[in-house]
């Protein structure tokens, strides 16, 4: 039997920043579960640590070179599952970065913004439309969405909420992403496609330093939760750990 027809008998994911922390994580929580995982990451020294990693535990990994920001690397990407696996059952985007401080409105550095769009946003809806013909084709197809609370604008006018410091980059971008996950969800309401958006809680990884209070491992519930939900699960909404989280 051929490696895409073995495959083929398991769940298939794509998980974007994969390679370390939530990503990592949230690629392990799949492949425990018996499901096949892509890891997309740029960087193959580590993308290829983490298969051999998730494999040594029993995971279905396999390495996918993917940089979100980059239209060829995308397309490839997409080939490189199709060839895989012919279909997608979840994708998990989960690839972002902070843009870099210090990120004061009245004082940034515009590129920051840039930055921080171009992958946490844009690099978003490039990979999703790159996959959207191979999650059309399972059965119950999942996008996750790894968004965060800070993007919620209602907790930013919350007097005493917690939405982290002043951020013009980071956090708006993430409430970007929440409104673009609405609408995908209102173009593909007619199809069995699930999407939502996800907040990992201030997780210790890299992109904070490793200062967050939550483990990657706890992190990541949510997104696997959400990438396994069932056909009467939700679509076009936020959550967490706890709940909903308010736009």
């Amino acid at each position: 039997m051929s490696e895409t027809n073995t495959v083929n008998h398991h769940k298939v994911a794509l998980v974007t920043g994969a390679n370390k922390g939530i990503g990592y994580e949230i690629a392990a929580g799949l492949g425990a579960l018996g499901w096949s995982v892509g890891i997309g990451a740029r960087n193959e020294e580590r993308r290829e640590a983490a298969v051999d990693k998730l494999r040594t535990a029993g995971a279905d990994a396999f390495g996918v070179p993917l940089d979100v920001t980059d239209d060829a690397s995308v397309t490839a990407a997409a080939r490189l599952m199709e060839e895989r696996a012919g279909r997608l059952d979840a994708l998990v985007n989960n690839a972002g970065i902070t843009g870099g401080g210090p990120q004061e409105p009245t004082t940034v550095d515009v590129n920051r913004v840039r930055a921080a769009v171009e992958t946490n946003v844009i690099g978003v809806i490039r990979v999703t439309n790159a996959l959207l013909p191979l999650l059309r084709r399972s059965p119950s197809p999942r996008i996750v969405n790894v968004s965060s609370s800070v993007g919620s604008l209602t907790l930013q006018t919350t007097p005493g909420a917690e939405t982290g410091p002043i951020s013009i980059a980071y956090a708006p971008s993430k409430t970007f992403l929440n409104a673009v996950t609405v609408q995908y969800a209102k173009e593909l309401a007619d199809t069995h496609i699930l999407i939502n958006a996800v907040c990992p809680g201030f997780t210790a990884t890299d992109l904070n330093g490793f200062r967050g209070v939550r483990t990657p491992q706890q992190g990541a519930a949510a997104a696997i939760r959400l990438a396994t939900v069932s056909a009467d699960g939700p679509t076009g909404r936020f959550f967490d750990d706890e709940g909903e989280v308010p736009w």
